[in-house]
């Protein structure tokens, strides 16, 4: 199993470049960057994680800029999205940004993807949010055609673009898309369609719904081992917790490092650098 961190990047916090390098040099496998553009003061849509919205959600940096100071500090850890609010971002621009980084970063990207919770981001966005599942996977599709096809070209309802030249394509193809969400049928449905691996928005009962997942990917014709399940977990879960997330099938954890004063963030980047290297060593 892989040992990632997860962390709220903002203009307070740690320099990306600098938090990117000390995962690292203390053997961490990679860096996760969420995606809010902003959150607006009248909002009625509620936070689907316990408590409330902490204030750090309204200092984000943007992911991609912010994976790139990372991709461009380091060379061996994966770098990606966790998530990308993809039904509110131009697939053509998305798409070209997304594979420059997996270029010029040799291949390190990681491009986790979500429907998105917050409606009124949505709605400032141009999105209908009772359309924005349809969005996002008609906008990870298109991306795929550009990835992917020399002369690329797509037509579906929430994206279109005629017969077209685009590079940089990115290093792998497929570029490796993970899906966001709760467990669900229709999660499962869209990553047995177009994703390669799914983040759990929570935990609990991953031993039952891996397997449902697995046998949805299979029964699309697809090799449900090269599945990736990536659930972010908080800070200092125990060994117990993580031997149960291994035991379900979870190929790799990312841990939630508070965005705290760069000391702090350090410190908890060596906490975890120890337990995962106790870890590894059996």
């Amino acid at each position: 199993m892989r040992y990632s961190v997860a962390v709220v990047a903002t203009d307070r916090t740690l320099g990306v470049g600098e938090l990117a390098r000390g995962v690292e040099e203390r053997g961490l496998d990679g860096l996760w960057l969420p995606d809010h553009t902003h959150i607006p003061l009248r909002r009625a849509s509620p936070y689907p994680l316990p408590g409330e919205l902490p204030e750090h959600y309204h200092r984000l940096l943007d992911p991609l800029v912010g994976l790139a100071f990372a991709a461009a500090a380091t060379s061996v850890i994966r770098v990606g999205t966790g998530v990308l609010l993809v039904a509110q971002r131009d697939p053509i621009t998305t798409a070209k940004a997304l594979a420059t980084l997996d270029q010029q970063s040799g291949g390190r990207l990681a491009v986790g993807v979500g429907f998105g919770w917050n409606l009124e981001e949505m709605a400032d966005h141009g999105v209908d949010p009772k359309t924005r599942r349809a969005r996002a996977r008609d906008h990870v599709l298109a991306m795929r055609r550009l990835w992917e096809d020399d002369v690329a070209e797509y037509h579906g309802p929430h994206a279109r673009f005629a017969a077209s030249w685009a590079w940089p394509k990115p290093a792998r193809r497929p570029l490796p898309v993970f899906l966001g969400g709760r467990s669900s049928a229709l999660v499962f449905d869209h990553v047995a369609e177009y994703a390669q691996g799914w983040l759990p928005l929570g935990v609990r009962g991953l031993d039952a719904s891996i397997p449902r997942l697995r046998e949805r990917v299979a029964a699309a014709g697809r090799d449900p081992a090269l599945l990736e399940i990536i659930p972010f977990t908080e800070a200092d879960p125990g060994h117990a917790k993580l031997d149960v997330l291994e035991r379900a099938g979870a190929t790799e954890v990312a841990f939630n490092v508070a965005p705290g004063s760069p000391s702090a963030v350090l410190a908890d980047l060596d906490r975890l650098a120890s337990l995962a290297s106790r870890r590894r060593a059996g």
